[in-house]
């Protein structure tokens, strides 16, 4: 028999729950369970001049409620139309896209009255959000009301599992990254080498500029550097709320044309920086996963991380796929960049090893993993079913 579930997502630009997306819609077409996929809205605030929304990443049959930014719809509408949403759904199972909004509290409130069963997206990790008495309890009390759990790795399952969530009722990893339709893994090895042949230390950094991500860090720790490997560069990828000033920062550290501020890039232009830098940076205070780690691993591109990125278990072998440091420590980002320049010099091994690594970190395996989870909970019996079972034991 063929069961239903509701999947909810924030917003369309998310190019990596697209590709996630249609792999599961893929899946779904061999098994015994089909998904009804609704998108919230087009796009975010933070998110509007980072990248364009392309609906070519989402190849699966979706609804959207709303045109335009998620914040601009006023609470209550969102509330009114998420609420009557979840009421009139026939699924059984509704998948809400988080626990941080009024909305997602008012989802969860009509699975309950309708007694549908419900899980939920958690992209959190303890690093990125520190546990503090007045929101705990609440994210307890949620948490608790969920029968299954979708995170982005082991980091989010130790957080689910701090705030009262069962192991078994946690599925990970359920993200992966969106490479460019034209990307070829065989084709990337022959790039990347090819890229490489010149030995100059280039730094790559690819996200927004905003105060999270702590770019000032890797400005500081890139003087550093400099003093020893004056021919190094740092390439800056992405737009955000500190563009100024960090480009005023780099004035005042005298990096010249040492460090290039080039905009937002996507597909092949982005593939090429990957291509070309002898590795990418990560430097973040918080950063519940990392996909652009997942992204330069693909194009055999390794990465030094801070020990606050969700992916580092998973994704950094140290010394092989990349390098890690403390999250805000200048002087061990600046020894972790010199010796990616001399450990990751032998660029076809490093790239196999990437590319080995990040294997498994594909759509259609997290498409599995959010199948897998949600085949667990519709094999459990409701609650009227558990009563039933439990009245008959008694008779």
């Amino acid at each position: 028999m063929t069961a239903t579930v509701t999947i909810f997502h924030n917003v369309v630009w998310s190019r990596h729950k697209g590709a996630v997306f249609s792999a599961l819609h893929n899946l779904s077409a061999a098994g015994t369970i089909r998904y009804a996929m609704v998108q919230i809205a087009d796009t975010e605030t933070d998110r509007i001049g980072f990248s364009e929304v392309d609906y070519s990443f989402h190849r699966y049959p979706m609804r959207k409620l709303f045109d335009g930014c998620y914040e601009d719809v006023p609470t209550w509408k969102m509330i009114a139309r998420l609420t009557t949403e979840v009421l009139q759904t026939k699924s059984e199972l509704v998948v809400l896209p988080g626990y941080h909004r009024p909305e997602y509290w008012a989802m969860l409130a009509a699975c309950i009255v309708t007694r549908k069963r419900r899980a939920v997206f958690c992209d959190s990790t303890a690093f990125d959000r520190p546990r503090r008495l007045v929101t705990s309890i609440p994210k307890r009390i949620f948490f608790s009301l969920c029968d299954g759990y979708f995170g982005f790795g082991e980091r989010s399952r130790e957080y689910l599992m701090s705030l009262g969530a069962k192991r078994d009722r946690i599925f990970v990893p359920c993200q992966a990254a969106a490479l460019p339709r034209t990307f070829s893994a065989e084709r990337a090895l022959a790039a990347r080498s090819s890229a490489r042949l010149d030995e100059a230390p280039v730094f790559l950094y690819v996200g927004r500029l905003s105060e999270e991500k702590a770019i000032g860090t890797l400005l500081d720790a890139f003087a550093r550097v400099r003093k020893s490997r004056p021919n190094a560069t740092l390439r800056i990828v992405g737009t955000g709320p500190q563009h100024d000033a960090l480009h005023a920062r780099a004035h005042t550290l005298h990096f010249g044309d040492a460090v290039q501020f080039v905009g937002s890039l996507q597909d092949e232009p982005l593939s090429n920086e990957y291509f070309g830098a002898t590795c990418l940076v990560l430097p973040s205070y918080s950063e519940p996963w990392g996909l652009v780690v997942n992204e330069a691993l693909s194009h055999g591109c390794p990465a030094v991380v801070s020990d606050r990125c969700g992916c580092m278990p998973e994704l950094i072998v140290e010394g092989e796929t990349g390098l890690s440091f403390p999250a805000g420590d200048v002087d061990a980002l600046a020894q972790a960049l010199l010796e990616a320049t001399s450990r990751f010099r032998d660029v076809g091994q490093t790239a196999r090893a990437c590319m080995a690594r990040i294997a498994r970190f594909d759509p259609r395996a997290a498409a599995t993993n959010i199948e897998r989870g949600c085949a667990t909970m519709l094999r459990e019996p409701t609650d009227d079913q558990a009563a039933a079972r439990a009245r008959g034991a008694r008779q």
